[in-house]
């Protein structure tokens, strides 16, 4: 969900202070090489139809990304960069070196140009790869939202959190706000116990030394021990689902299947790729059924979407960024 409201901006610190009364402003299109300026700011002052905004640091470093991507040979000196986009060279590098820390620029230390950077790849990659999984996957939840009469979504495993790439509700059922693009620890909830299931005997118990995995996904009034967990994933190991009743969101249940796909490192052996997962205010009993059709489900997604699941490569820095 986005919402909007209105800001007033200090051109001259590109600062975002509190809005005051009747002073709000409205996105005009500069020439590139052209800052906004203060008279800018004061033609579209008062503007009530106004919904857009525009921060000049980050239009800066949009314009120089441009500037980048139009240069011929893909590199270009500080001084040549801050002359097309028509800031000073002290601003220049000082946003080149911001986006330097994000891994979105990088510099070459011998000729001291910039070039555009490799994470800019992963963002293009991504949104390519997801667009087309969520796009494919988008049939199958349907089905599963409106056999289950609950909520539903597909999530990727990126490094140790699993990353929601599409969902689907059944309409009048029970809605969970569960974001495309939000994470949850790997080993968290009904997809947690169907993910530890999956692995094998010795991994599981090296996971199960690591304190982090009891609580995560736990609310304060259900802890879970080692001897609780064990028994849960020896359950979903029989099962072929995993279940969290009552024990992720209060009041609600959920339950999990596993998407695989080959294995590049161990021929002829299969790897978690993802995980659907059907949060509701279902009884255990009828957990016990959704899960027999999400176990289908899985198979099915994982068989057809297989390639896809393979191309996802989302693992995102979690806190600072790649260094380039």
């Amino acid at each position: 969900m986005f919402c909007t409201q209105n800001i007033e901006l200090d051109s001259g610190s590109g600062d975002v202070v509190p809005e005051q009364p009747g002073n709000t402003f409205r996105a005009v299109q500069q020439p590139l090489g052209e800052e906004p300026t203060e008279s800018t700011q004061e033609r579209t002052s008062g503007s009530k139809d106004s919904y857009l905004q525009l921060v000049p640091a980050v239009d800066q470093a949009v314009r120089l990304l441009l500037a980048l991507a139009n240069t011929v040979g893909g590199e270009s000196s500080l001084t040549e960069l801050s002359r097309t986009v028509g800031i000073s060279k002290s601003k220049g590098l000082a946003i080149l070196n911001t986006l330097r820390t994000f891994g979105l620029v990088v510099r070459d230390d011998r000729t001291k140009n910039f070039s555009l950077g490799p994470n800019l790849l992963l963002l293009s990659r991504a949104l390519i790869n997801n667009t087309d999984l969520a796009r494919a996957a988008t049939p199958y939840l349907e089905r599963l939202a409106a056999e289950t009469g609950c909520s539903n979504h597909l999530g990727v495993i990126s490094g140790e959190t699993m990353f929601v790439v599409a969902r689907r509700h059944a309409p009048g059922g029970t809605y969970i706000a569960v974001d495309v693009g939000h994470r949850y620890p790997l080993t968290w909830g009904a997809h947690g116990r169907a993910y530890l299931a999956s692995l094998p005997a010795e991994e599981f118990e090296r996971r199960l030394r690591q304190s982090s995995i009891l609580q995560a996904g736990e609310t304060d009034r259900d802890g879970i021990d080692p001897e609780t967990l064990r028994s849960q994933v020896e359950e979903a190991r029989r099962l072929g689902y995993g279940m969290s009743l009552g024990t992720t969101w209060s009041g609600l249940n959920a339950v999990s299947a596993v998407l695989t796909v080959p294995s590049t490192e161990k021929p002829g052996e299969k790897r978690v790729a993802g995980c659907i997962v059907t949060v509701g205010s279902f009884s255990p009993d009828r957990a016990h059924q959704i899960g027999s059709l999400l176990v289908k489900a899985a198979a099915e997604m994982s068989e057809k979407l297989g390639p896809l699941l393979q191309a996802v490569n989302l693992h995102f820095p979690l806190s600072r960024p790649l260094l380039v």
